[in-house]
This record gives structure tokens, sequence and C-alpha cells, in this order.
């Protein structure tokens, strides 16, 4: 029999019992199967350390966490992140130096303050312009290249103060030629400029941008020595009105003869000044035809005086005070001619209404005649009308006057198969007697429908008339038109040479010598007209003897008062064929035939088709030439 344990005597009274679950299992990761290891033994490794009991979770860690390598700052190169960086700062600074142009662009740049060390510079040497480079401000008138505080490149025109007004057009004709130079050259001194505030990206900037205004340029202090104006009120002034804040001043010197296209021209000229908000002033002191008083009523008088003489440019457009004139044409009407948009019929017919209505207004506001021609006009439409009135009509029909204008001279026609010679007078007549039958055809609907429509219709079309007007004496007494036109004037008329010699018939009368007699047979010639009033032994040979050619002479009174008459007798003409004509037939390759259609009005002349082109298929031209 085994003996048996006695616990009686051990010192704890009571026995623990594991709970059912503990594991009791001998765990090998503890302790291996092959016996405990001691460091001396062959199989003794590390794995005790590695293998370790998962740690408790309210327990802290038997072994401490692993620390993590410390970063240093470029401790590892990389090129990639280092050229990154850069390229980050350098769009940072650049951003900030755009931004920095643009603000300037936009809220405008500050006017360098005057010193004396302040000066303007002319561009360097060009030789397709002749400029020279210099320091100092010309003694004659130039545009010029000058530079502000900040080092920007920007441009101006120098006119000496105390020059003659108007200049000559050749010079106008070269300072404008050399403003797009110089502005050129502006933009690119700005462009390529040094320093960073002379960046461009190629947006914002403008001739506009880059043009100091004379006013401007001596507050600036570019122009050393210039005479001040103190209150906006030019010195020598008698108005002591205060100077215009803007103007155009239109002179009426030009190298062409004929008077139309200085007409349309001036015209043209005071609907864009109104348009444009500047005040219009008149300059005729070398225009061929004498005073503008002599044919016409004085301008509107602005209610601002005329500014300084040397402030008043011809270039570039948008300058303060602007000078125009036949010269410079392509600098203050080449909007009005010229399009970025694909040509198309709609929208060059908008673009010739825009220049009609322009015209227009010029013609109400400057095309008044003096007394004496306005009265006779008035009387000669008057009588022209009582012509065609209708004696007792119960309908008040009264006959229809179709006005004849027949251009001849140095004028010739655009169709092709007339183009070295002139349109036939059975042209103009046919085309006249035409527009008088479908007016009268006996039809019972339409313009005569009434019970006594067809007596109506007959008599009112016997008492049609044709006015007619003409630069060749000589259409008045041609067959076709002999005894059926009236004259549209009567008052000044273009004498031929049989109609000279008719005046002096009377051979018993002793009389001295006189040079031999010239007409206007053929029409209106421009060397005939500028050799008006100069006898045959000082008449030139050459046939252009016009301003600006080496033949020009400066006329004396009596060719001014010659001319003037020319100029009364050719505005009369056009006064009483528009307003005295219900129908105007003409050919648009003459300026005159033009000026008809404004002075009838685009209603009346163009919607309404009572203005006749009888040359090509063209319509109303315009400044087209």
């Amino acid at each position: 029999m085994p003996p048996t344990l006695d616990l009686s005597r051990t010192s704890h009274a009571k026995v623990v019992i594991a709970p059912p679950r503990i594991n009791l299992r001998r765990a090998a990761s503890y302790q291996h199967d092959r016996g405990p290891l001691s460091s001396t033994s062959s199989r003794f490794t590390f794995n005790h350390l590695v293998f370790s009991p998962p740690p408790s979770p309210g327990l802290p860690s038997l072994s401490p966490p692993a620390k993590k390598p410390s970063r240093r700052l470029f401790s590892t190169v990389r090129p990639l992140r280092v050229i990154r960086y850069a390229i980050r700062l350098l769009s940072v600074v650049l951003v900030f130096f755009v931004a920095l142009e643009v603000l300037t662009w936009f809220f405008g740049e500050s006017t360098p303050t005057p010193t004396n060390t302040t000066k303007s510079v002319i561009q360097e040497p060009e030789p397709e312009t002749g400029m020279v480079s210099q320091k100092a401000v010309p003694d004659f008138p130039t545009p010029i290249v000058v530079t502000d505080d900040r080092g920007r490149a920007k441009w101006t025109v120098s006119i000496p103060p105390g020059s003659e007004f108007p200049l000559a057009m050749s010079q106008y004709v070269d300072m404008c030629l050399k403003c797009r130079q110089v502005a050129e050259r502006a933009r690119h001194l700005r462009s390529h400029g040094h320093g960073l505030h002379q960046v461009s990206l190629g947006f914002g900037s403008d001739s506009a941008d880059d043009f100091i205004d004379v006013k401007e340029a001596e507050k600036a202090g570019y122009f050393a020595g210039v005479e001040k104006y103190d209150g906006g009120v030019a010195r020598g002034s008698e108005t002591g009105k205060m100077a215009c804040k803007k103007s155009l001043t239109f002179v009426l010197e030009s190298s062409d003869a004929g008077l139309g296209k200085t007409l349309m021209m001036l015209w043209i000229a005071y609907g864009l000044a109104e348009k444009e908000g500047r005040a219009f002033f008149i300059d005729d002191t070398r225009w061929s035809y004498g005073k503008f008083t002599a044919l016409f009523q004085p301008p509107p008088i602005p209610e601002c005086s005329a500014p300084p003489s040397h402030e008043i440019l011809p270039c570039p457009r948008h300058t303060r005070h602007l000078v125009a004139s036949a010269a410079t044409m392509d600098v203050l009407f080449g909007s009005l001619t010229e399009s970025a948009d694909p040509p198309s019929e709609s929208h060059d017919r908008a673009l010739r209404k825009t220049q009609f209505n322009l015209a227009r207004r010029g013609y109400e506001a400057l095309a008044r005649m003096n007394k004496d021609d306005g009265d006779y006009v008035d009387t000669r439409v008057r009588e022209l009308t009582d012509m065609r009135t209708v004696p007792k009509s119960k309908g008040h029909r009264n006959g229809l006057a179709v006005g004849v204008h027949i251009r001849r001279g140095d004028r010739h026609p655009l169709e092709f198969q007339y183009r070295h010679s002139y349109m036939p007078l059975s042209l103009y007549t046919d085309t006249a007697y035409e527009i008088i039958e479908s007016q009268f055809n006996h039809t019972t609907t339409g313009l005569f429908a009434s019970s006594h429509s067809g007596e109506e219709a007959a008599a009112a079309k016997e008492q049609s008339i044709v006015v007619l007007a003409s630069d060749d004496p000589m259409v008045y007494e041609s067959a076709e038109l002999a005894g059926a036109a009236n004259r549209a004037q009567e008052r000044i008329k273009l004498a031929s040479k049989q109609n000279i010699q008719n005046t002096n018939q009377d051979k018993s009368v002793m009389r001295k010598f006189v040079d031999e007699t010239f007409g206007w047979e053929g029409g209106f010639f421009a060397a005939m007209f500028w050799n008006l009033g100069v006898t045959s032994a000082h008449a030139t040979a050459a046939p252009d003897a016009s301003p600006g050619s080496g033949n020009y002479a400066a006329p004396s009174a009596e060719t001014l008062r010659l001319r003037s008459l020319v100029g009364r007798a050719y505005v009369m003409d056009l006064t009483v064929l528009a307003d005295a004509s219900d129908v105007v037939v003409c050919t648009v390759s003459a300026v005159g035939c033009r000026l008809l259609a404004v002075m009838m009005g685009w209603e009346r002349a163009m919607d309404e088709g009572n203005w006749v082109n009888i040359d090509g298929g063209y319509g109303w031209l315009g400044l087209e030439w």
C-alpha cells in the first residue's frame, strides 16, 4: 500500500486550485523540448530574446521601441528637388514684377517731376529717316523719343513755339511718316530695354500708352524754354475764352484743283470732330479759292479758344489737338476707309453709310452759302418749282424735275469702255426721260390712281423739266440738251472762248492789245485753274503748277478773285440741283455727284432711289477715289 500524503503539517491552511483557463501545457517558446539551454551549451542562441512572448496589454513592453533614424537637412542631395525649388522661387519673383507692371498700366504712370536734369533724347540715327541723334530739343518740327524718370522710352512731337501755322504740306507729310517710325522705335526700346521695369509680355503695350502729348511733355520738363500757359488760357488770346481741351483744325490747302474733294473731306472732318467732342476750326490761310467766307457763311464758333499753334499736331490720331488736311487724310480718315473685317457687301454698305452720315452732319453745319448767293439760290429754286407746276390741277400734281450733273474736263468715267473719254450725252438724256416716263405711265393704280389720273399724268408729264449743271459750257449748247434743259443757275457762268469774243464784236472801236482769249471748252482742267489770272507771257509751260510743285507761286488778289468765282458757281450749281430736283442723274466718278447725294440725304437719295448713277454699277463711294 503506497504511503499517503499528509498535508496536516503544512503551514498553508488552504490549497490554491488553478482556474481551468490556465494552460498548464509547457510552451515550446518558453522552454525548448530538448530541455533548458545554458550559455555554455552548443545549442545556445538568442532566440529566446527574439521570440519573446507578446507583452501584456496592461504591462509595459519588455524591449524599448526601435528609434527611427533622424533626417538631417540636405543629408541626401536630390538635384531635381533643388531645381524645382529654384523654379518656384523665380516664378514668384516674376509674378510679382508682372503684377507691378500690370498695375502701372491700369492705374497710370506717375508724371515725371520736372527737374533741370530732365532732357529729351531723339532716337538714334536712322538712315531711312535722316534723323540726327542729339540731347537738346530740335529747332524744327519733328517727332522725338524721350525717356521718363523710370527709364521708359516714350515719344512726342516737338514744334518750336512761334513756328508758322499752318506748316507746309510737305512738312506735315514728312512728320506723319516719321511719327510711325518713331512710335515703332519707342515700342522697340520699351520691349528691349534694360531692367525688370522694361519687361514687355506683348499685352497692354499700345502706341497710345507710349505717346506723350505736348502739354504733358511741357509739364514734365522735356521742352526746356517752352512758354507756359496758366489756367488753360493761351497767351495772346483775344477772346479771353478757356483753351479747348480737344480740337480739330482742318487746313483747306490742297494740291488738288477741284473743290469737291476738299468739301467732302471738310464735311466728314466736322462730323468726326463732333462725334469725338472736339472743337472744330477751319484754316484758309493758303486756300487756293481764297477766303472761306467768300463762298460760305462763317462756321459755328466754338465755346473755347484755339490752342497754341505748337500744340496742334498732324499725328498721332489720338492727340489732343489734331490738324488735318488733304495731305494727311490717311491719318484722319484711315479708320473710315479700311477695316479688319473681311469684305462683304453689307459691311461695305454700313461703312459707307457711316461716312455718309458724318458728311451730312458737316454739310448741315458748314455748307451755308454767303448771303448774296444764298438769296439768289432760293429765288432760282422757286422759279424752277413754278416752271413744273401744273396750272389748275385738281389733284395738285406737279411735273417732275430731273437734275443732270455732267462732269468732264480732267475727270473720266469709271466704266471701262469710257475710261479714256466721256459718257455720251445721250445716256444722260435717255435716263432722264425714262425716269419721267416711268412716273407718268397712265395707269389707274399707283401714283395717279383717280378718275382723272390719265389727264393729270399727261399734264404733269408735259410740265416736267430737266435741270442741267456742267463744268463744260459747250454742253449747254449741244444738240441733245439745247432747248430741253434749264441751267441750274445763271448768276456765274463758265464762259467759252466764243462767248468771250462775242462780247467785243465792235471792230470800229480802237482797243489796246490783249492776250489771246482762253475759255472753259472741254470742262474744268487743273492746269487752267492754276493759271487763272496769269498773263500768257508769265504763264507756266508746265501743266502742274499746284502747291508743292516747282512752278507754284503765291496767287495774286485778281487770281484769288477769279478762283473764288469758279468755286461759287460750283457750289450754286450743286445746291440748286439738290434743292430743286426730285431725281438727280450723274456719274459717281465725279466727286460732285457724291456731294449731291449727301445734300439730298440718305433716305431721299438711297432708300427712295432718287440718286441715279449711270457710271457702272457702283453705289456711293464716299472717300474712295
